[in-house]
């Protein structure tokens, strides 16, 4: 089985243009995120995906395979099956590594593509939440599984309903799981749910992988005792170095 691993970096983004380029301490988030991932040893190649050409530059300086995508993909998916085409190399699996999360830890990548196997279609990461603050956050989404660890629902309210338990109760009665988004295709898959287009679901939650899941496709879910630090805001980078300080 081979897998190539694609890190996304757009440019443009509404709250940190450039974030890609930011530097923390002394290195660019990007080159974080490349060297981090290049740790994995179960990665057969690394390459970046882009739309722009400082991006592009700034990649080869230190040493990263690059392929300039176009600038109108919807999102990272999409993004990702223009690459893998344009490097012109045969993979089974592909990995879309977050090129916002400079502290990936290379374990994140290895359970990821270790699960890549007995043609899995897509595979994802999740951790158990159990802290009420952070299960009612809109902001985290939250996965509804079935006995083989496959995604049933994704969503950003709290399922299941626990009935006659206070909701500050609930995360001591079920296991509860939340998203930690980094995603494994099979090439046929990614290529099928590239074609795809937007889903009632995946509107109203804005969560593009319940596209996935309304068209009938499987979503492995592997737990995962890494958390996900991503930058959004420039402030995030402070956040996310005092963070790993502490740990």
């Amino acid at each position: 089985m081979s897998i190539i691993g694609i890190i996304p970096a757009r440019y443009t983004s509404s709250r940190f243009p450039g974030k890609p380029l930011a530097l923390i301490n002394g290195k660019s988030m990007l080159q974080r995120v490349y060297e981090q991932t290049r740790k994995s040893t179960l990665l057969n190649e690394v390459i970046v995906a882009t739309d722009d050409e400082r991006i592009a530059n700034h990649a080869t300086t230190f040493g990263a395979t690059v392929v300039i995508t176009s600038p109108n993909h919807p999102s990272g998916t999409d993004r990702c099956f223009e690459a893998y085409n344009l490097n012109g190399k045969h993979y089974d699996y592909v990995i879309n590594v977050q090129g916002d999360e400079p502290f990936l830890d290379p374990q994140q990548i290895d359970s990821m593509a270790a699960a890549c196997n007995n043609g899995a279609e897509i595979v994802t990461q999740m951790i158990v939440c159990n802290n009420h603050e952070v299960l009612f956050d809109t902001g985290e989404v939250k996965i509804t599984l079935n006995t083989n660890n496959e995604a049933l629902y994704f969503s950003r309210s709290v399922i299941p309903y626990i009935k006659n338990v206070d909701e500050k109760e609930w995360h001591k009665h079920h296991t509860y799981y939340r998203h930690v988004g980094m995603y494994g295709y099979r090439v046929d898959i990614l290529e099928a749910i590239s074609r795809l287009k937007p889903s009632a679901l995946e509107k109203a939650e804005s969560l593009e992988q319940l596209r996935w899941l309304e068209h009938g496709y499987k979503i492995k879910c592997v737990e995962t005792t890494f958390d996900s630090h991503c930058v959004d805001t420039p402030e995030d980078i402070e956040k996310v170095l005092k963070l790993m300080q502490k740990h």
